[in-house]
C-alpha cells in the first residue's frame, strides 16, 4: 500500500488544489522543507515562492504568496493570499507584474508598502520560474 498525504491549498477566493500526493516541498520562514506522509505535526509561516508536489511520476508546480502551513500526519493545509498552478500562469503578465512592482520600489514607500511590493515581486518571480520549469 502506498502512503500519501492530502495537499490542500486555499486562498480567500477558492480552493486552488486538493489531492493526494506522495511528497510536498515548500518554503517556510525557516527555509525549504520536504514533507512526506506521517510527518511530525507542525505549523509554520509560508514564504512566497513555489510549492512542488510529487504524485506518482507527476510533478505539480504552484506559485504561492505568503501564508501559513499546517502539517499533520496525513495532511498539508496551506492558507495563502495568492496561488496559481503552473499551467495557468501567463508568463508575459507575470513579467509585467514583476516589472511594475520593481518600479514601485523606487518610489517613497512606507514599510508596509515595501513588504507588499516585495511579496508581489516574489509571487511574480515564482510564477515565471514554475512556468519555465514546466516547459523544460
Amino acid at each position: 500500500m502506498a502512503y500519501t498525504l492530502k495537499l490542500e491549498i486555499v486562498t480567500p477566493e477558492a480552493k486552488i488544489y486538493s489531492d493526494d500526493v506522495d511528497m510536498v516541498t515548500l518554503t517556510g520562514v525557516e527555509g525549504e522543507m520536504g514533507i512526506l506522509p506521517n510527518h511530525v505535526p507542525l505549523m509554520t509561516q509560508l514564504v512566497a515562492g513555489e510549492i512542488i508536489a510529487q504524485r506518482d511520476k507527476e510533478t505539480i508546480l504552484l506559485a504561492v504568496g505568503d501564508g501559513f502551513v499546517q502539517v499533520t500526519g496525513d495532511k498539508v493545509a496551506v492558507l495563502t493570499d495568492m496561488a496559481i498552478r503552473a499551467e495557468n500562469v501567463d508568463e508575459a503578465k507575470a513579467e509585467e507584474a514583476r516589472r511594475r512592482a520593481e518600479a514601485r520600489l523606487a518610489e517613497k514607500l512606507n514599510d508596509e508598502e515595501v513588504a507588499s511590493v516585495q511579496a508581489a515581486i516574489a509571487f511574480a518571480t515564482a510564477q515565471i520560474r514554475i512556468k519555465r520549469q514546466r516547459h523544460k
